[in-house]
């Protein structure tokens, strides 16, 4: 975990995974004060948006902080010159390859580039591109997922990659245990994001937090595709009436899709819209039936409110009793 440490400049190897609504501030701040590393989930936040949120995290901690973009964003290089302008460090790209001329736009400002990657042909292809850091998540992750299991990742990719630089694990991580197996493996840390939705620092409202202490690691579902032709990358989320409101939804983008009424682009970026209007419902209305409840299935690991520094002094202690066993 050192020279994960060492390249975030964090005391612990945890990043925090980026949560539209979810990873602003005050969480962000907190896992960073607490030595891990905390991200800002940039989501489809406004250059302006993203300035106030980064400058309110400078308030609140002095320590390193990430900022995570998606590759789909039509202002993807204004909010690179955000980041720039507050001289962030390190930027987590997320939905895909980076586009033509991003890596060397964020390269280019001295910030460090980790990118997700979902298979060896990806991770290898990106390492020769020219990223810092790679982050293999798997599907028990929330939010949206690939088709793998993280575990099966990363014996895939972890012995082909980790020498060459730093690899982050992600998906369905919840003890401190797990943790020290990736380790012994070669990842240089992990990243965790349902572990840290019910911390005390998270501004999720009150109903969210309950519906995750509820949940057991079943209720936390994959969304399916209703039409092949409008492909929908999969959103793992707790079952409830959104759930079904989101297959709704898709039935209407395809109908217009059908008519003609909407380009594929268009369609596909509804449907982003529709996930990032229901994630709000939940996380800052307490709309639990309608909203969306996205969550890894670590959720059912998640019991009670805590602080983060607590949820990191546990697996950090976990971790470190693992190991210790191992080497007795």
């Amino acid at each position: 975990m050192h020279r994960g440490a060492a390249f975030l400049g964090c005391d612990v190897a945890i990043l925090g995974g980026a949560m539209s609504w979810v990873s602003e501030r005050n969480l962000v701040a907190a896992i960073s004060n607490a030595g891990g590393f905390g991200v800002i989930a940039c989501g489809a936040m406004t250059p302006e948006l993203l300035d106030a949120e980064i400058a309110g995290t400078k308030a609140l901690t002095s320590k390193p902080f990430g900022v995570n973009l998606i590759t789909m964003h039509p202002q993807l290089f204004d909010l690179i010159e955000v980041c720039a302008k507050h001289e962030v460090g390190h930027i987590v790209l997320a939905g895909g390859l980076p586009p033509a001329g991003s890596l060397d736009a964020i390269k280019g400002r001295g910030a460090k580039l980790i990118c997700f990657a979902p298979a060896l042909s990806l991770a290898k292809k990106l390492i020769r591109s020219g990223v810092d850091a790679l982050v293999i998540e798997g599907m028990e992750a929330g939010g949206h997922i690939g088709p793998v299991s993280t575990s099966v990742l990363a014996q895939e990719i972890l012995p082909e990659v980790a020498d060459q630089m730093p690899v982050f694990i992600a998906g369905g991580i919840g003890r401190g245990e797990l943790i020290a197996g990736y380790l012994e493996m070669g990842a240089s840390g992990v990243q965790l994001g349902t572990r840290f939705v019910c911390a005390t620092e998270s501004i999720a409202h009150p109903n969210f937090k309950k519906a995750f202490i509820r949940a057991s690691a079943r209720d936390a579902i994959a969304s399916v595709q209703v039409d092949p032709r409008l492909p929908v990358i999969p959103v793992r989320a707790l079952k409830n009436a959104g759930t079904e409101l989101f297959t709704a939804k898709q039935r209407e983008v395809a109908q217009a899709l059908d008519e003609g009424k909407v380009a594929m682009a268009e369609a596909q970026l509804q449907i982003e819209h529709y996930w990032a209007g229901a994630l709000r419902r939940a996380v800052i209305d307490g709309d639990v039936e309608h909203g969306s409840l996205m969550a890894g299935q670590s959720v059912g690991m998640v019991r009670n409110e805590e602080p983060v520094a607590a949820i990191i002094a546990e697996l950090m202690d976990e971790a470190t009793h693992a190991l210790s066993r191992r080497a007795a």
